[in-house]
């Protein structure tokens, strides 16, 4: 779905040209290969590409001119994939709290949704999330919600990585009318923005429950087309599989493979509740699974079976969902939660060890996306999606073992930095292209709406 990356260096030896930034760190984590941890090295960047990995004394003497960014104390890190989000559900953050989803959904989120969903509503509620997810050292969100073209504006705006979700329902909202016309309306915004370099796209078809077969069949065919992944919430809930069963007669992941749309495009979101044979059949045809423990906690919708799925080979990501069912966008708190509800599943404390949980949240989340050649690993050639974070605080010390320490002690607090593409989106803690204070009064104002 993208470019191979290079393998080596010798392009962008070749060219001639001076490096845009050497960033130099305590840690280097390249993820790619599994395991690794490099000490005192630096991540020599050109054209918003990594151009070399090396230590620091021999990047210094080997680029003497390139800008540096020192982080002495400084686990870097691939920048993080947040894989399933609602972006412009930020505005609703805790606006009903601690209820079943379909409540959540039927009485509070949707009846909100019908009244007041905008492209205004989708673009300032994506720069919140935005914002809150660069500070949190997330480069690149999955995102599906109505309006996505607002939404590619205002990630575009946030200089964050996005892939849009391109939606589709059954039931007409005030983004579009018909299934037909959300799969017109995400086909033309695809053909609009596929040359921006930040933007990819997934079809966004919501759930098994909300979409037709019709509407499923007419995504594959698409998806083959125009080589998209598809995107979708999958077996979240008990109430989600005895409803499938009453309406079709088969749960929801037999009726998708009996639709033909279980392929390595397949990006299956929550995937809570799953038989042994539906594990391996999703292993086997390589889907992608992304993990939201802390919505799955909050919403009470049970614990995904995350250590048998990584046996059976399913690539398996982690998502935050929206804010509004979180309720914070935080790919460290999710790595972290995941980790320790693995172990405690699989009665087993080396079922997801540390690597294996910033893995998840870098490289296995860009994969699902079909992006992996382009981000998810420190490596020659991708694009310098990258992210650092602080080790030197009370919090993180004694520091035996960096990964060890991000994923079980560190915050999104003690991210200090994050480049997109090379650019620095996220400076000692200050966003460089946000305006926080307009986009506090924006916020303000879409709560007093809510409320009234």
């Amino acid at each position: 779905m993208q470019p191979d990356a290079p393998s080596d260096n010798a392009g962008a030896e070749a060219s001639g040209a001076a490096p845009d930034l050497a960033i130099e760190a305590r840690w280097v984590v390249p993820v790619e290969p599994d395991g690794v941890v490099l000490d005192d090295h630096a991540v020599v960047v050109r054209a918003g590409r990594i151009a070399a990995v090396l230590p620091i004394e021999e990047a210094r003497a080997r680029y003497a001119s390139a800008p540096r960014v020192s982080l002495p104390h400084h686990i870097l890190i691939p920048g993080l994939v947040n894989a399933h989000t609602h972006a412009a559900m930020t505005l609703m953050r805790g606006l009903a709290d601690d209820k079943a989803l379909m409540v959540w959904l039927r009485d509070h989120i949707w009846p909100i949704e019908s009244r007041h969903a905008s492209p205004d509503m989708v673009r300032e509620g994506t720069l919140l999330a935005a914002a809150e997810m660069l500070r949190g050292g997330v480069t690149c969100a999955n995102d599906m919600y109505f309006f996505p073209e607002a939404a590619g504006s205002a990630f575009l705006e946030s200089g964050m990585r996005a892939a849009l979700g391109l939606i589709a329902v059954e039931f007409p909202t005030l983004y579009a009318s018909d299934p037909d016309d959300y799969l017109a309306k995400g086909v033309a915004l695809h053909d609009q923005l596929r040359e921006e370099s930040r933007l990819s796209f997934c079809f966004a078809p919501h759930a098994p429950y909300t979409v037709s077969d019709r509407t499923f069949t007419r995504i594959g065919t698409m998806a083959e087309e125009l080589d998209l992944p598809i995107h979708l919430h999958l077996h979240e809930t008990a109430d989600e599989l005895r409803g499938s069963v009453a309406s079709h007669g088969v749960r929801p992941i037999e009726r998708l493979h009996a639709l033909g749309l279980l392929s390595p495009r397949l990006i299956a979101v929550h995937a809570v509740h799953l038989t042994g044979g539906e594990i391996d059949i999703l292993g086997r045809h390589g889907c992608s699974v992304v993990h939201c423990p802390s919505s799955n906690l909050k919403l009470a919708s049970g614990f995904a079976p995350v250590p048998a799925l990584l046996r059976a080979g399913v690539n398996v990501g982690f998502g935050s969902d929206g804010a509004a069912s979180n309720n914070r966008l935080d790919l460290i708190q999710e790595a972290r939660t995941a980790a320790l509800l693995a172990k405690a599943i699989a009665g087993d404390p080396e079922a997801m060890p540390a690597h294996a949980a910033l893995r998840c949240a870098t490289l296995a989340g860009a994969r699902a996306l079909g992006l992996e050649a382009l981000i998810g690993s420190i490596e020659i050639g991708k694009s310098a999606d990258l992210c650092a974070v602080s080790l030197q605080e009370l919090e993180t010390r004694p520091c035996y073992d960096p990964v060890s320490q991000l994923v079980y002690a560190a915050g999104r607090e003690h991210v200090t930095h994050a480049w997109v593409e090379g650019e620095a989106v996220l400076a000692d803690r200050m966003l460089t292209r946000l305006d926080l204070r307009e986009l506090e009064k924006a916020v303000l104002l879409w709560q007093n709406r809510f409320s009234n």
